[in-house]
């Protein structure tokens, strides 16, 4: 009975019935096929939110392409890109095509991009159709989250979020043109200084309590999908040098990751203090965001960090546009007044294609191509 029960256990295995998290073998086997992964997170200048990006009315093809040519420019081989789960809702057949089209045309300027399903961040009401205008002078202004409030507070609806999750996964889960999967981008952001704090009015009450929940499920979905490329969900709060200190989440997100991402937008110290501790895993480590210059975090002091340790770096912005990054957090109390600040926060290039600073966009090609004259 042994003999016949083998064949099956092996079909079982590879018919969609899902996976394990990797090994650190397996991780570190993936890693080594890997380049220094660099890039920035990626909305084109066009978008103010996810849902402008990616719906059929808005969906920028052209610029989208150009911009990822000023990214191959710089050597950048990765973007970390933001889905929404109401673009699966609204026409999931239309949404494939588009990301297909996307990722083909990331394969074009050779950039593998890492997809993120969920946000906890900024506008907990997401609507779909046409988006607002940009506040003037406000950080992220239309930015919403995903899951909305809403849903997030009513678990009734997460049948939803997991048909999202596999069906999204599922479809490109041996696509070699895709990096990886993040699963929720900081899922207990409370977004206390945002939106005058009017929004936590919307906000449910345990929301920190709803999203460790939401990630810990979302990522038993996404390995139930069955990916041959890696898992992972950043911390982004917290002490990590003890495991067994840690926080509940942080904990679990880092035990549950095939590859290790965090994000930091302190100064190099703090940065290097963060790297020491996260090594101690054994498996490849991206810093899926960070660079906010007035905060003391700038391509300067923390890329080359990046390239010393082999830790994969994916900056905050790209090109200056609708999301209204170059402006500061605390812009959300206090706009700024203008058509720009003095230092901007982050993004690299203006909506012409010109750098913010060349000296930046200089480091990059330095870091990524050192034997370039």
């Amino acid at each position: 009975m042994r003999y016949l029960l083998l064949p099956l256990l092996m079909l079982l295995n590879t018919s969609g019935f899902g996976r394990e998290k990797w090994t650190e073998a397996q991780a570190n086997d993936w890693g080594k096929k890997q380049p220094w992964l660099v890039g920035a997170n990626f909305t084109p200048a066009s978008a103010i939110n996810q849902l402008e990006m990616w719906q059929a009315e808005t969906f920028d093809f052209k610029g989208i392409d150009q911009e990822l040519g000023w990214a191959q420019s710089l050597g950048m081989n990765t973007m970390r890109v933001f889905l929404h789960d109401l673009l699966w809702e609204q026409d999931a057949e239309g949404f494939k095509k588009r990301l297909n089209q996307f990722l083909d045309v990331c394969a074009k300027h050779k950039i593998r991009p890492m997809l993120v399903l969920f946000d906890s961040c900024w506008d907990p009401a997401p609507k779909l159709g046409k988006q607002h205008d940009p506040v003037p002078g406000v950080h992220n202004s239309g930015w919403v989250q995903s899951p909305g409030a809403a849903k997030l507070k009513d678990e009734s609806q997460w049948p939803k979020l997991k048909a999202y999750t596999q069906g999204v996964i599922g479809a490109f889960k041996d696509d070699a043109r895709i990096l990886a999967w993040d699963i929720v981008n900081e899922p207990d952001n409370s977004n206390d200084n945002s939106y005058g704090g009017n929004h936590l009015k919307q906000e449910p009450e345990n929301k920190a309590a709803l999203g460790t929940k939401l990630v810990k499920e979302a990522l038993q979905w996404a390995f139930e999908a069955n990916p041959s490329q890696p898992v992972t969900s950043a911390p982004w709060l917290g002490d990590w040098q003890d495991v067994e200190k840690m926080s509940d989440l942080n904990r679990h997100l880092f035990t549950h990751s095939d590859i290790i991402t965090f994000h930091n937008y302190d100064p190099a110290p703090e940065f290097s203090k963060r790297v020491a501790a996260l090594k101690k895993f054994n498996r490849p480590i991206i810093c899926t965001e960070y660079m906010a210059r007035p905060q003391g975090s700038t391509f300067e002091t923390i890329l080359p960090l990046g390239k010393e340790t082999n830790v994969g770096m994916i900056n905050w912005g790209f090109v200056a546009g609708k999301t209204n990054t170059i402006h500061p957090w605390e812009t959300w109390q206090k706009p700024t007044k203008g058509p720009e600040p003095a230092i901007w926060f982050h993004d690299i290039f203006r909506p012409d294609g010109k750098p913010y600073r060349p000296e930046e966009t200089n480091l990059f090609k330095k870091l990524t191509h050192p034997t370039a004259p």
